[in-house]
């Protein structure tokens, strides 16, 4: 059983100055719906457990612009480490009590970097046609997976920007302060620390929202409206050395 989670906090709990990777993420838009533990808890890696509040986890859809990715503190990429991304993502908590996402999928629009994502660290990368338009105070994201598929499976999200978040709710909270990721990268379940600057946000309105991305990751297809829709414009990104979860015995 994991220890006590971490408390969920605005600032990330511990700085990188050495970064493995940086990035930004841009004109992000996060849709959440409420669902199961039990759903979910099959999907995560050795080593972590769904993280709850209230008793509910939730799977998010978060559709941005990835800016400039860049290694150890080498100039981002300006072409081949800018591009559209959609994941789908889970909430998650290990033996340490650290808290962290699990991505079940994430659309690219550049195949290197889809490439790299998937042969390098085995992460659930696609390659997709895939597109973010402004218009006054809309942003809309489509999505269209190309390799390895479902192909065609994608997206269509349109957000019509609200007020901005002075004091953020339990909720959002717990959906945006996430300070690391779990995933199994080498062949081995790891931790994936970041920091960044506090996220502005904007609380918004969902316009329009097709998409089968979420049942296309192994889970049932959301029922209902989202119980949490954001904006954000964006924040520059580090991510650490990868540390093995707790109880995950080395070879």
């Amino acid at each position: 059983m994991p220890s006590t989670p971490q408390p969920v906090t605005p600032d990330p709990p511990d700085a990188i100055a050495r970064p493995l990777l940086t990035q930004s993420w841009l004109d992000l838009t996060f849709v959440h719906w409420a669902v199961d533990p039990a759903d979910v808890a099959g999907l995560l890696p050795p080593g972590a457990v769904p993280d709850t509040l209230g008793g509910v986890t939730y799977v998010g859809l978060v559709a941005f612009r990835m800016h400039r990715v860049g290694w150890l503190r080498l100039p981002g990429v300006p072409y081949l480490g800018s591009f559209p991304e959609t994941n789908v993502r889970l909430y998650s908590v290990d033996d340490h009590g650290r808290r962290g996402v699990v991505f079940l999928s994430l659309d690219a629009s550049r195949l290197i970097p889809v490439l790299v994502g998937r042969l390098g660290f085995g992460m659930p990368y696609v390659w997709s046609r895939m597109r973010v338009r402004h218009d006054d105070r809309t942003v809309t994201y489509t999505a269209s997976r190309r390799l390895p598929g479902p192909r065609g499976a994608g997206t269509r999200l349109t957000v019509r920007r609200g007020e901005a978040v002075d004091g953020p709710t339990e909720l959002e909270h717990f959906l945006t302060a996430r300070w690391g990721m779990h995933g199994v990268f080498f062949g081995r379940p790891m931790y994936l620390p970041n920091a960044h600057p506090r996220w502005p946000l904007y609380r918004a309105e969902l316009l329009e929202c097709e998409e089968d991305l979420v049942a296309a990751a192994g889970l049932p297809a959301p029922a209902g409206e989202p119980v949490s829709v954001l904006y954000s414009p964006g924040v520059p990104a580090r991510f650490g050395r990868p540390a093995r979860p707790a109880g995950i015995p080395t070879p």
